[in-house]
């Protein structure tokens, strides 16, 4: 995700500074003109903007919190945009930690997969302090077909795309049961997936994962699937904390959590459709 975000900026004649844990994957980047640097720190600059793509909440404070130069060589001015699903908790406590350095953090989690990123029509979910948001905007817009603002608090964009993605799994989820019954008694899933995904159900997702859960073609992954299983544990967390109720949650959790015991983590995560099928007995 990161890649195409940053290819895009640098065709937009942006100058960019970049770190990869691998430093092999930011190859094609700086052959494009981008800097790559030694550490994360080093991406950095007084008054500068940083946007981190990062798989997880300890992925992301590994980074920031545990490097002491992260936020200082921001300061002042500095903008630090994180673009990862995280916890509503971790965005708090980096909200917190760069307020008392002078940054301001701004939260700014992505909907879409690798290709929309590399074609710059991500929606991005942005929240945080109105004048921040005003100054990175126009790069965002950069990378995207739209921005939905969450306002002042940078966890609520966090919450809201955790949101989004337990109502992506449920779509999977039912469409796994849905192809599996159909298959069961002679109808082929790829009819029944042309038949949802042109009719009534036409959308991004019952078109893009119900090809996918058709086909069952899971690798390469767009996004793995313990990733997915990250997600969902945060979206439950949420839930336990506002005392919400949520019975589908708690399905998903399981069947992501059954396919994890599986060995099929790095598969892309509708492929926890596959656990209807080993329900059903059709499993591969």
């Amino acid at each position: 995700m990161g890649q195409g975000i940053a290819a895009n900026l640098l065709k937009g004649g942006y100058r960019l500074r970049v770190f990869n844990r691998t430093s092999e994957k930011a190859r094609s980047l700086v052959e494009q003109g981008a800097v790559l640097v030694d550490q994360p720190s080093e991406a950095a600059e007084s008054g500068s903007i940083v946007f981190t793509m990062l798989a997880d909440d300890f992925a992301l404070r590994s980074v920031v919190l545990e490097s002491a130069d992260f936020a200082k060589r921001l300061a002042p001015g500095g903008i630090h945009v994180s673009m990862s699903t995280i916890s509503p908790d971790t965005a708090r406590e980096l909200s917190e930690h760069h307020a008392q350095n002078g940054v301001v953090f701004l939260s700014a989690p992505v909907i879409g997969r690798p290709d929309r990123a590399a074609a710059g029509t991500l929606f991005v979910l942005l929240a945080g302090k109105f004048e921040a948001k005003e100054r990175v905007s126009p790069i965002l817009e950069r990378i995207s077909q739209r921005i939905f603002d969450f306002g002042e608090d940078p966890w609520l964009s966090n919450i809201a795309k955790l949101v989004f993605n337990f109502n992506i799994a449920a779509a999977i989820e039912i469409m796994a049961e849905s192809f599996t019954l159909a298959e069961k008694n002679g109808i082929p899933r790829v009819k029944m997936a042309e038949l949802l995904s042109e009719t009534l159900f036409s959308s991004v997702i019952y078109r893009g994962y119900g090809d996918l859960i058709a086909r069952q073609a899971y690798e390469p992954a767009g996004f793995r699937l313990n990733l997915g299983w990250k997600d969902i544990r945060l979206v439950l967390q949420i839930a336990a904390e506002s005392a919400t109720p949520l019975p589908i949650g708690s399905l998903l959790r399981d069947r992501l959590l059954s396919a994890l015991a599986k060995g099929r983590e790095d598969l892309d995560w509708s492929a926890l459709a596959l656990c209807a099928s080993d329900d059903a007995g059709l499993g591969k």
